[in-house]
């Protein structure tokens, strides 16, 4: 692999909302479960976070707006005071090494396990995704059915990603991302499959969108919309997602939260998929891709991207787990660490913060 020429758009700084990114190579929210059982974030993560600064925005992983929202085992939360101190530690170390980092708030909806959570999980309607199971501190178990929420608990939902970003700003992180998207309960509300709801949060492609809007516009009204960017992942079938009518109900999504002046919005997707450039028509502002299980480690296919006007940046996920320094790396055209998925979730420093950079490989 060559250098990256000095005029890559990859390298060219971009603004998003309130945010100057140095580069276009940001860094895609990736859990991996190192967070204390309580949600607070542990300094391994301080560590690993500081290490990945020069990405030109880190996303940190989903991030558990409250209990009823965790999902998986030591994913850190960010709805009390203990987190948010967590939460400060890491913002001071990525912004000391010039970096920018917002958090992805992640209620989990109906992917959690009360082995994990200690409650039952809650979702748009009371259904289980099918052949799905979880990792729990007592091993793998189905997912049990969620309760579905009654219209009147709606509000103190949407009160929760409230808290939660205000917890984000008072911890001096540069803004949140939204989590509609992966399976999870703003993906649930979204979807004609798992949400059959006979309020005006189900049934048309409106009302299924009607609750995320409502988020998106709470927060951003809380702190701010040039703070927060949204994720989605229209048709996707994580969690068990069996997602039909997509198209319309993220045309309605979209063009709803356009006018607002939020930071970006961030796809997960194949590029050549048509829905992509169906949401293209009615968004207007900074839009992320990634790319999935597709480009992720492919720089100049993603470089391409950007330079086609695809999108305005792209957001890099695997990649990033083995090489703290990429961007250094693929701007060098240097050769990449390789991948120990085994480490991906849980476990210690080994395969979280003990990949080796350039500097330290040729010393």
């Amino acid at each position: 692999m060559t250098a990256l020429a000095s005029d890559s758009p990859l390298l060219k700084p971009i603004t998003l909302g309130s945010i100057v990114a140095a580069n276009r190579i940001l860094m895609a929210p990736l859990t991996r479960s190192r967070a204390h059982d309580d949600g607070t974030p542990s300094d391994l993560q301080v560590e690993y976070y500081r290490q990945r600064a020069r990405a030109g925005l880190v996303i940190a992983e989903g991030t558990q707006p409250s209990q009823v929202g965790k999902g998986y085992t030591n994913t850190p939360g960010i709805h009390n005071d203990a987190q948010q101190a967590g939460w400060a530690t890491i913002a001071d170390a990525v912004h000391d090494e010039g970096g920018k980092i917002v958090v992805q708030l992640m209620h989990a909806g109906r992917m959690s396990h009360p082995d994990n959570s200690g409650e039952q999980a809650i979702a748009p309607s009371a259904i289980a995704p099918e052949g799905v199971q979880m990792f729990t501190k007592n091993g793998m178990k189905d997912i049990p059915v969620p309760r579905a929420l009654e219209t009147d608990e709606l509000p103190a939902l949407v009160e929760d990603f409230v808290n939660a970003s205000r917890h984000a700003i008072a911890a001096g992180l540069d803004g949140v991302e939204i989590h509609a998207a992966n399976g999870y309960v703003l993906h649930e509300f979204l979807s004609d499959s798992e949400n059959v709801r006979t309020d005006s949060y189900g049934g048309s492609a409106d009302n299924r969108a009607r609750f995320v809007v409502e988020v998106v516009t709470a927060v951003s009204e809380a702190i701010g919309a040039d703070k927060v960017g949204i994720r989605i992942s229209p048709g996707h079938a994580a969690g068990g997602m069996t997602e039909k009518d997509y198209v319309d109900t993220y045309l309605s999504l979209v063009r709803q939260i356009d006018g607002l002046g939020l930071a970006y919005l961030h796809v997960l997707i194949e590029p050549t998929d048509p829905v992509l450039a169906a949401v293209k028509t009615v968004w207007h502002g900074p839009l992320l891709l990634n790319t999935g299980f597709g480009l992720d480690s492919d720089r100049d296919a993603l470089e391409g991207l950007i330079a086609n006007g695809t999108a305005d940046a792209v957001t890099v996920g695997r990649p990033y787990i083995s090489n703290p320094d990429l961007v250094e790396r693929w701007t060098r055209g240097a050769e990449l660490n390789e991948n120990d998925q085994a480490t991906w979730y849980g476990g210690g420093a080994e395969g979280y913060t003990d990949y080796p950079t350039l500097s330290e490989v040729s010393v």
